[in-house]
């Protein structure tokens, strides 16, 4: 019987083979490149760029340029594509449209590159010296079309939208000179030379194309600037001329951010700075970093209700911080010459988490936010990480990654999947970092020190520094010796670590839990009307009550509901926040569950969550009497 069956398997597995040998069976094209790698040498003669902008009603850029041909050589154009700070592939290609290109009065032809689709392969005569360019940016005018970047009252330029480039050079190496023409009355301001303002037009110095990508421009008709010292403008336009009632203790706040960053850095990077700042409901919200300048949208209430919204004040020391944490000093995988060359990201627990670290740092130390402020983010990010089940899986350096294939799309279970943790958990991971130097050195140092040392060397060099892992560990070793190799590689890139709360034992705090949240809670669902119970009920929900996240493995997660559900009713009233507050207290420590009617895609549904937990939100609670490390880690350096 055996031999029967290794027979009937032979001829079984022979008539597959010859039915397999009668399949179609093809083989890859190759993939080959004809795009040349980028060198660092210059073009011929500088690009010209003018764009104009007073297409304010359809919000449609129209582009010319001029672009130097090398003699002999294919010209192929790129549309940028990684672009520094957004850390992924971010060109907005899709809003280019209508691109023609001629020389000597003649359309030539184009072809988009099959492989890399940023790339445009141009038919040029053999004695052509330049090819002029022209095309539009149709700027989104819905948020379903991408950020909004043109209202009737601001704009935002980022040059890379409204420029292409030749391939085959550095972009530092490509000179441009650039022009733009504003709507009548408007005021632009970018980190660009040699402005000179012919009524609507603003003409710029030659300089590189680098240089114009990292300084974009804010502009709109309703416009106030400060000076706030040390050759560093802050910038402000806003929706209506009343928002710009800031006050002197408003302005001396920022004046101190300066004079704070100056302290802990003990350089400049830059011949001057300037703040973009667009007080604004309209325009799409942006916080983006630059060597010379940054592009920041807050609500139209930052100054006029300035009580009210000091969770929102942490942008601006974020960005700024970044002049010389990513901007001057980058990880070298993340420098490229070009905007076509990826970026690997794996070092963005530095470049963002050391930068979220120090926005709360000089925060508190500027008093743009009270301490109590600052802890409260703190605790926010301690109590979400304590409890995340995400990181049983998954490194915080993997989700240095998620810039590019995540792309901040909203995710079904986000606390499983993770985000882009390396802000908050890099920020909580520095704080350790910076505790365990103090603790070591007996007070006598701190990561103030590292700053110093990596951050504030060449003073007044305003090019790019990069480093990588081990000179992150040599500097950290020479400020206070330790196994800093070690620390940061089981911190940051391994999963399955217990949430990063050194930092607060160390510094004389400790996580706890309480019913009222804490200020930074309290101000943030304030602000975007919702109501956090992610440590309760384990869900968060909009105003109308609808669920907006799910924390996994959480008691809604256990009752199967998901983002997109409604709650209709709380234990047979209509929902109301403050009724499921009370009916989340009433079941606490008892066995009578939380009653809900949901309404799912025009279903409704009864369930009971089994909680008794009550409402919990993170709170830092000192663990003794009299100064902590951590207070004096915020309080100013300034002295007068």
């Amino acid at each position: 019987m055996l031999s029967r069956a290794i027979a009937a398997f032979a001829l079984s597995a022979s008539l597959v083979s010859a039915a397999s040998a009668q399949n179609s069976a093809p083989q890859p094209v190759p993939i080959v490149s004809n795009i040349p790698e980028p060198q660092d040498r210059p073009l011929s003669a500088p690009m010209i760029l003018s764009v104009d902008a007073t297409d304010i009603d359809r919000a449609i850029f129209q582009v010319r340029q001029v672009i130097p041909v090398e003699k002999g050589k294919p010209l192929i154009l790129l549309y940028p594509q990684w672009l520094p700070g957004k850390h992924g592939p971010r060109g907005a290609l899709a809003e280019m449209t209508g691109l023609m290109i001629r020389a000597g009065g003649q359309t030539l032809r184009w072809t988009r590159d099959p492989v890399q689709v940023y790339a445009f392969h141009v038919d040029v005569p053999a004695e052509t010296s330049s090819v002029d360019v022209e095309f539009q940016f149709t700027a989104p005018v819905r948020e379903s079309e991408g950020r909004i970047n043109v209202t009737p009252n601001m704009m935002n330029i980022q040059w890379e939208q409204v420029a292409l480039y030749p391939a085959g050079h550095f972009t530092r190496a490509i000179q441009v000179k650039p022009s733009i023409t504003l709507p009548e009355g408007w005021t632009g301001v970018a980190a660009l030379d040699g402005a000179k303002i012919t009524g609507n037009r603003i003409d710029y110095g030659v300089t590189s194309f680098e240089t114009l990508v990292d300084s974009p421009m804010f502009a709109g008709p309703n416009y106030k600037k400060w000076d706030l010292g040390n050759n560093v403008t802050l910038n402000v336009w806003a929706d209506d001329a009343k928002y710009l009632a800031a006050k002197p203790e408003h302005i001396a706040a920022h004046r101190a951010l300066v004079d704070e960053s100056l302290l802990l850095f003990g350089s400049k990077h830059f011949d001057r700075y300037e703040f973009l700042l667009g007080l604004t409901e309209e325009l799409g919200g942006i916080g983006l970093e630059h060597h010379r300048s940054s592009e920041n949208t807050r609500e139209t209430d930052y100054f006029i209700e300035w009580d009210d919204n000091m969770s929102e004040r942490g942008l601006l020391p974020h960005e700024f911080t970044h002049s010389w944490n990513g901007k001057f000093r980058r990880p070298d995988t993340m420098w490229t010459p070009d905007y076509s060359t990826p970026m690997r990201d794996n070092l963005l627990w530095v470049y963002e988490g050391q930068t979220s670290f120090w926005d709360l740092v000089l925060g508190a130390r500027s008093g743009l936010q009270s301490k109590e402020m600052v802890l409260g983010e703190l605790a926010k990010h301690a109590g979400f990480y304590a409890e995340q089940p995400g990181r049983t899986w998954r490194s915080v350096e993997d989700t240095t990654h998620d810039p590019i294939f995540g792309a901040r799309k909203a995710k079904p279970f986000a606390s499983q999947a993770r985000g882009e943790d390396y802000y908050n958990e890099g920020t909580l991971v520095w704080l350790d970092a910076d505790m365990t130097i103090r603790t070591l050195s007996k007070g006598k140092k701190s990561l103030d020190d590292f700053a110093k040392a990596f951050f504030g060397v060449r003073n007044a060099d305003w090019g790019v520094l990069t480093y990588n892992f081990d000179e992150i560990v040599r500097t950290l070793n020479a400020v206070q010796p330790y196994d800093w190799a070690t620390f940061l590689d089981t911190k940051l890139r391994q999963p399955g670590q217990p949430a990063p709360l050194n930092g607060f034992e160390l510094g004389g705090y400790k996580l706890v839990w309480k019913e009222e949240p804490n200020i930074f809670d309290k101000e943030l669902m304030k602000e975007g009307n919702n109501f956090n119970l992610t440590h309760s009920l384990g869900l968060t929900l909009d105003k109308e009550g609808r669920v907006t996240s799910v924390l996994w493995n959480g008691p809604a997660f256990k009752a199967n509901i998901v983002n997109g559900t409604k709650i209709i009713a709380v234990n047979g009233y209509a929902y109301s926040k403050d009724g499921l507050s009370a009916a989340i207290k009433a079941a606490k420590g008892g066995e009578k569950p939380v009653r809900l009617i949901l309404e799912r895609n025009k279903r409704f549904e009864q369930i009971d969550i089994a909680y008794s937990g009550g409402l919990r939100y993170p709170h830092l609670e000192a663990t003794g009497k009299g100064e902590t490390a951590i207070d004096r880690l915020l309080s100013p350096r300034r002295t007068n």
